[in-house]
This record gives structure tokens, sequence and C-alpha cells, in this order.
């Protein structure tokens, strides 16, 4: 506990087991410069490169980004979480991202390109099997990666009536329902072909989503309408400072608490783009871009204040902790902590 009975700060990092990486990493946070300190490593599960936390905070969940695909859940206490059971296969393989939905962790499976809802019991760990699995159909014109259903990223909407699932392979974002375990398709919505959608954050207000795109280095701006299940594209915005001349790949996106600031993560060229956002919440523009700190930067994390800004650089083996300018948004590179094939942050 910090001073004062306060509960300490820690971020969970998952890494790929495969490239050397440690597991799941555990690190304090420095509440004055978001420096982070590692505590422990957990090897339990392969490749846990994607992780989230329960609403309570008690209960990291994992996935293992394997082709059996399967997600495991780990007791949080104390500075070394436990694995509180057996992982549980997803339904799906390659599984790229988890969310926590309405007693039960939802997973993007890649690899299959399905979206797989396993149930979370009274104390936190995972049924035996999943309830659920939505399979997604489709394609898209790139020849090497889009030849069918790639689902990249599953969250709750911010009304947490609604999971939205983004698809890489078919140029789309899905809205489901999840009714007693079951995931239902509502709507489809077709992004621009050869866009390659990766991952998707929400404007704090709720009207408005920003979809960040892989195989094009964009965001496209949507309106959200939590009573229909709706989303409607209504711009695209480059989020680089030039027209790339080499590999760039957009991984990451995180959104300031206030609404002001979009952040992205470019792999290739390695950077962190800054965009301001407009008061309506559908006007971007591009601030800046600066080097992410590291190499390859997989995912971008934000800390619940909006003062720190984390890059998991995969290749380079580190994450690196920014201090963000509250006024322009632009983030100052603080330090970095080694972590072999870093992949995500999750700060709770």
């Amino acid at each position: 506990m910090a001073d004062g009975g306060r509960r300490r700060q820690r971020a969970f990092i998952g890494s790929f087991t495969a490239a050397g990486g440690p597991g799941v990493l555990t690190a304090a946070v420095d509440p004055d410069s978001g420096a982070l300190t590692v505590l422990s490593t957990v090897d339990d599960v392969p490749d846990p490169s994607y992780l989230a936390l329960a609403p309570a905070g008690d209960v990291l969940y994992a996935v293992s980004e394997t082709a059996e695909g399967a997600v495991a859940a780990f007791r949080v206490h104390g500075d070394k979480p436990e694995l509180t059971g057996p992982p549980t296969r997803t339904g799906g393989s390659g599984p790229t991202h988890l969310s926590v939905l309405d007693g039960h962790v939802l997973t993007a499976d890649y690899g299959s390109g399905s979206v797989s809802a396993v149930p979370v019991r009274p104390g936190g760990e995972l049924a035996p099997a999943a309830s659920g699995v939505l399979r997604h159909t489709g394609s898209g014109p790139h020849a090497q990666r889009q030849r069918g259903p790639h689902a990249h990223q599953v969250q709750p909407d911010p009304t947490g009536r609604w999971a939205v699932s983004v698809d890489l392979g078919t140029d789309s974002v899905r809205v489901c329902a999840l009714d007693g375990g079951a995931l239902t398709l509502h709507r489809e919505i077709a992004l621009r072909p050869g866009s390659g959608p990766r991952h998707l954050a929400f404007h704090p207000a709720g009207g408005h989503a920003y979809v960040l795109n892989e195989l094009a280095p964009t965001v496209t701006v949507c309106r959200w309408d939590a009573a229909e299940g709706s989303l409607r594209p209504v711009g695209e915005i480059l989020v680089l400072s030039a027209a790339p001349d080499g590999d760039a790949y957009p991984s990451g996106i995180v959104v300031s608490p206030d609404g002001r600031f979009v952040w992205t993560a470019t792999r290739g060229r390695d950077t962190v783009s800054v965009l301001g956002v407009d008061a309506a919440g559908e006007g971007l523009t591009l601030v800046a871009e600066v080097p992410c700190g590291g190499v390859w930067p997989r995912a971008l994390a934000l800390d619940p204040s909006g003062r720190f800004l984390y890059a998991a650089n995969e290749r380079s083996g580190d994450v690196t902790w920014f201090t963000v300018d509250p006024d322009t948004g632009v983030p100052r590179r603080g330090g970095s902590v080694e972590v072999p094939a870093a992949s995500c942050v999750v700060l709770g």
C-alpha cells in the first residue's frame, strides 16, 4: 500500500514468451514520474500478449496467443499475480485481444476470425469452456492480409450494452449483443476497402469512436449511436506527418480522459502521433509525431489521470514511459524498463 493506506498503482505488461518474453510482468508505478520498477514475472501461460483487468481490479485476464487459443485468469494480490486455474479454450485460434463484459471475458480470435465469450465465475475464475463463439465472414482486397476474417479487437461500448469487434481481414466493425453468453450480430459497418482496421477507441463523451487502421496509416472517425447500436464513418485522417516510404503499421490507440487528444503508435516508423480533437469530437488534427523510445511499438497505454503515456516496444524489448504536456498533448520521454518481446501495458 502507498502512504496513507492508498493502493499502490501497478502496471501489468504482457509479452511473447515464444520470443523470449517473461510472460506477465508486474511493475510498480511512481505516482510523480510514471516510472516503472519491476516487481515480479509469471510465465505460467504461453504468449500472454494482451491483458485486461476485472472491473474491481482484483483479477487479471490474459490471452494465450497460440494456435490453440486460450484465456487465463490471475488473482491480483501482493506484487505477484497467481494463476487461478488452467487456461480456458476460447473456441477460436490466435486470440489477440480481450475485454470484460457482463460476467464474461470476450476474446478477439485473430487466427480463426471469431469472437468468443467465456463465462466468469463469481470469484473471478473462468468457466472451463466458452459459452458462445461468433465467427466472422468476409475478406478484403489485400492479397496477403485479407484472405479471410481476422478479428483483432473486441470491447464493450461506453454504455456496456454492446460488444464491438474490429476485423482487419474484412475491413469492418461488428456490433454484437451478448445475451446469456450467446453472441449475436446486431450490425456490421463497412470501412474503406483495404484499410485493415485494427483497434478502436471511444471518445469519453460516448458519441464518437476512432478506428485505427493497420494497412493504411489512418484513423477513421465515426459517430456512435448507443441507442441504435450504430457506427457511422464520417472522416479519415493520416496519422503520420509524411506518407510512409517503407513499413508503417499502426498498432495502438488511446484517447485522453478529457477527449482533447488521441495518441496512436506506428510500427516501422517507430513513432507516437498526437492528434488534437475538436470540441465536437469529429475534427482531428495531427499535432506532432515523436519517437516511441524503442522499436516496433505494439501497444499504448494511458494512466487514468492522462499524465503518463506508455509504449510497449516489442522488438527493442522495453516499455517506455512519457509525461504528457497537458496543453499540447505532446509526450516527453521519461525513461524505460527492459521487457523482452513486450506487447501490451495495463494499469491498475
